[in-house]
């Protein structure tokens, strides 16, 4: 759906059905350089099992308009300015990679606004290489496939793809170069930039969930469960042989671990 937020014009995917902020929320927040469709096999998933769903797109990234964010701090905040737009009172964010920044941020901020927590392939803090760097401004493409290649577990490199014709790294790289120019370089600046995450993640009271992959060369297995043990309430699932990009790669089991741990917190 299209909506309008701080003049911009900002797509946000629902997974197929009108969204109605009476019911059970789910904000999906993207990582670097990427946009709603990180979560093309979550959206419609969750939002065709009772669940309201809202995959936006950063400004300047996928289908919105604007200029790139360059802070975690402003991101969190924009996430929240959304959720006031929508008249959403609280909901569950779950966010990827940069994602999980946003969401730990958010969530320390505005506990009152954050229900529950989904931290997927995410750490504490995410440094990002100069050469990295440099390339998201001087050598875009470049940067992209770098990007795509390290991301990847060794399944996404042999092509092989549990939903059938799908390609790993060429839809990767599609969904990556669809974004403004500047939208990887501001990304990784702001992730460089953010040193609050163990202190807004040991803040968090709300119940959280943390999905790791064993093969992750971009956040590393260890940093992950480091982040898990920061959170009061955290719980972790690693999920074998994935790589970073773990809603593509392997999404029948982050979708099952996700609904598990939101219908286990139900009842909490």
């Amino acid at each position: 759906m299209k909506h309008q937020l701080f003049d911009t014009n900002v797509h946000i995917a629902t997974g197929g059905r009108t969204f109605n902020n009476d019911g059970e929320i789910l904000v999906f927040i993207h990582g670097s350089g990427q946009s709603h469709l990180t979560w093309i096999l979550q959206s419609r998933y969750f939002a065709y099992r009772g669940y309201q769903v809202l995959a936006p797109d950063f400004p300047g990234h996928g289908l919105s308009g604007g200029t790139p964010l360059d802070s975690i701090e402003a991101m969190a905040d924009w996430i929240i300015a959304l959720l006031d737009s929508l008249d959403v009172n609280a909901a569950c964010l779950v966010g990827h990679s940069q994602g999980c920044l946003v969401t730990i941020e958010a969530a320390a901020r505005y506990p009152d606004r954050v229900a529950r927590v989904g931290l997927i392939a995410g750490a504490l803090a995410i440094p990002v290489n100069d050469h990295l760097l440099s390339l998201s401004d001087k050598a875009l493409s470049e940067a992209i496939q770098a990007m795509i290649s390290w991301g990847h577990g060794p399944m996404g490199h042999m092509h092989d793809n549990t939903q059938p014709g799908h390609s790993f790294l060429g839809f990767g790289n599609q969904l990556m170069a669809a974004n403004n120019q500047n939208a990887l370089k501001n990304d990784l600046i702001a992730c460089n930039k953010y040193k609050n995450g163990e202190d807004s993640a040991s803040k968090i009271q709300q119940p959280a969930l943390c999905i790791l992959a064993e093969k992750d060369k971009m956040t590393p297995l260890k940093f992950g469960q480091q982040m898990a043990n920061t959170l009061i309430r955290g719980q972790v699932t690693v999920i074998e042989s994935a790589g970073h990009m773990l809603p593509a790669e392997f999404p029948n089991e982050v979708n099952t671990t996700l609904r598990n741990f939101l219908n286990e917190t139900d009842k909490s």
